[in-house]
């Protein structure tokens, strides 16, 4: 029978509210369903893959040191699996920010031919031949055929309770832990401004990470796209080829900083294998061109971090690892339905 019950979705107190879409409210029934489908290989077309193959749990949801996934029928993407936490709060989704909803990205993984290559409808004839999916569609939806959009409408309530917010970082907030002085000096860093307090203008010897990464609303990203100066020629256009403005050439979501310490490579393209070289990166001031955000004021002489203030911010970024939002039973595969 069909269960309406609301999922008590807990938010953490240093978190703005979650806009929850008015046509895809968070049900116990829902969530439990798009768990099942979010590890479920039949959405694809050869029944080997599902989105959990390539956002695996002990890799905060992303493709476990994978620069690019590998799809159904070997062939590479071109793009790093981005990690799948927190997503309730973001206002798009893909590194080129083309999906206005969590639903509506959902839907592309089946049908694009690199990943899992699949048509919706033969998707979904797939599991209305499951007694036990077409149990769990009315229980959730109270609908008896099923499709691509219930499909989505499940995955997307599975992932917005997937919320991390137990770091040692949000436990040294809520004063049930410590920083060392070293983590101390790390979080103090990505407060600062950038630049040398001498020149008088506005310089704090930081590393001027908060712009883009907000440790306001406890998200550690800003939501926007920016170029944070990876390359002077593009090619992967990023956000400019969806919006076909040559202004957002360049451009890619800015991903959280939670858990980054497990979602190694980094950047859209995986072209860092660890957090040294991507504070080197940053350090270094990147590489201009006519997008660069203006966030990245330094692409000049670089910010000139000593090598202490360098292991200092790789310290604080330890602090935001939260393994048990990784090892929480509630997100792990639950076998079959």
């Amino acid at each position: 029978m069909y269960d309406p019950t609301p999922y008590a979705l807990e938010i953490p107190a240093n978190f703005p509210p979650m806009a929850i879409p008015p046509d895809n409210p968070i049900t116990v029934k829902g969530v439990e369903l798009g768990r099942f489908l979010f590890y479920e290989e039949r959405l694809s077309g050869d029944n080997s893959l599902s989105c959990g193959s390539c956002h695996s749990p002990q890799a905060a949801f992303t493709d476990d040191g994978n620069q690019f996934s590998t799809g159904i029928d070997g062939s590479i993407g071109t793009r790093n699996s981005m990690a799948l936490i927190n997503l309730g709060w973001d206002n798009f989704y893909f590194w080129d920010g083309r999906a206005a909803t969590l639903e509506q990205q959902i839907l592309e993984p089946v049908v694009n031919p690199i990943e899992m290559h699949e048509t919706w409808p033969n998707a979904a004839g797939k599991l209305q031949a499951d007694s036990a999916y077409r149990d769990l569609f009315i229980e959730a939806f109270d609908a008896e055929q099923i499709d691509s959009t219930l499909v989505a409408r499940a995955i997307a309530q599975f992932l917005r309770t997937m919320i991390s917010a137990n770091s040692k970082l949000d436990k040294v907030m809520r004063g049930e832990a410590f920083f060392t002085q070293e983590e101390q000096r790390g979080v103090t860093l990505t407060q600062l401004e950038g630049g040398d307090p001498d020149l008088g203008l506005g310089g704090q010897s930081g590393a001027d990470c908060f712009h883009c990464h907000s440790q306001a609303a406890g998200l550690f990203t800003n939501g926007q796209m920016e170029n944070n100066g990876l390359d002077s020629v593009f090619t992967d256009l990023g956000a400019g080829a969806v919006t076909g403005n040559p202004q957002d050439n360049g451009k890619f979501k800015v991903p959280t900083l939670r858990n980054v310490a497990l979602t190694a490579p980094y950047m859209h393209d995986g072209r860092f294998q660890t957090m040294e070289e991507v504070v080197e990166h940053y350090n270094s001031g990147g590489t201009p061109s006519a997008t660069i955000s203006p966030f990245m004021k330094f692409t000049q002489g670089g910010l000139q971090l000593p090598p202490s203030d360098k292991q200092a911010l790789i310290a604080f970024l330890n602090t935001l690892t939260d393994m048990d939002f990784v090892n929480d039973p509630r997100f792990q595969d639950p076998g079959a339905p």
